[in-house]
């Protein structure tokens, strides 16, 4: 499969599930306000690992249009994935911190959740590094794209999953 290929079916997933996200807030019976605190971090993690993988896949796709096509087109993209994403953990671990531990001890495995999507995403986030360092190949940046898809669809099913608290 060629990166455009690829990056244009991770675009489409993105978008789909950024599209469901507001399919999740519609069917709830009371407003978004009126959410717990970790439900309403479940919709942004739902939300930001949607469309941080769709801006990257466009990133890509950009690059991909410059003739000739730029040196180190995938160790700039791991690179702003690298950031785009160091960010998007500091902000979700503020949030996180945020939620009352009744809240998570409420759910047995939320804490193995979290903890075990964000060892993938320390795996991910090394992969990227060894891309910019060394590798300079699109499979590395891709699978960071790919990591965040997963992540969002694991929200997705907990969302649809777990009752309301």
């Amino acid at each position: 499969m060629e990166p455009s290929e690829a990056l244009g079916v991770a675009a489409q997933i993105g978008v789909a599930l950024a599209g469901f996200a507001g399919v999740v807030v519609v069917f709830r019976r009371e407003a978004v306000h009126e959410w717990s605190r970790i439900d309403k971090l479940r919709l942004r993690l739902l939300l930001a690992n949607s469309i941080l993988p769709l801006g990257l896949s466009m990133l890509g796709l950009l690059l991909l249009t410059a003739e000739p096509m730029p040196p180190g087109i995938w160790r700039w993209c791991s690179g702003i994935t690298l950031v785009a994403t160091l960010l998007f953990v500091m902000a979700i671990a503020k949030t996180y911190r945020r939620v009352s531990l009744e809240d998570v001890q409420r759910q047995r495995d939320t804490p193995f959740i979290y903890y075990l999507f964000g060892a993938f995403g320390v795996a991910a986030m090394l992969l990227q590094v060894f891309n910019i360092a060394l590798l300079g190949a699109f499979w590395p940046f891709f699978a960071g794209i790919v990591y965040q898809l997963v992540t969002a669809m694991a929200q997705f099913a907990r969302m649809i999953l777990l009752m309301p608290e």
